[in-house]
């Protein structure tokens, strides 16, 4: 039984994951957070946990969670990459190209979405500066 728990356990691990972009919509008013991941069943999971127990780090999205209820949200795969056979490969940065393209396309900010604009930039050196300054 041991070498058989020790098979299943081994054919886990070595199981691709899902890997993508993702969103979860509000289908009330059809805002969406939209997201990029290496597990897209796992992401789903933590989502939904932070979510029942008050803890999502986008105070937004909770808020309407509370309001609205679980059976308002929908949690959608957008896009998916598919693992490259006998190679080694690190699929974050196609995570985070995959993620931007669908950001584009949805716009998933202000009254559209729970999304945050991402920093350009010359705001991120602004901000590293000022952290830096602060520290001094």
């Amino acid at each position: 039984m041991d070498d058989q728990k020790k098979a299943l356990k081994k054919a886990y691990l070595e199981t691709p994951r899902r890997m993508g972009v993702y969103q979860i919509r509000n289908t009330v008013n059809d805002r969406v957070l939209v997201g990029g991941t290496l597990n897209l069943g796992a992401i789903f999971n933590r989502h939904e946990f932070q979510l029942r127990i008050g803890k999502h780090p986008n105070f937004r999205l909770q808020k309407e969670w509370n309001e609205v209820g679980r059976d308002a949200f929908a949690f959608e795969i957008l896009d998916v990459i598919a693992p490259r056979e006998g190679l080694q490969h690190d699929y974050q940065e196609d995570i985070v190209l995959l993620e931007d393209i669908w950001l584009e396309k949805l716009n998933p900010y202000d009254e559209a979405g729970y999304n945050e604009r991402k920093k350009d930039r010359s705001e991120l050196l602004s901000a590293m500066a000022a952290r830096r300054a602060a520290v001094e």
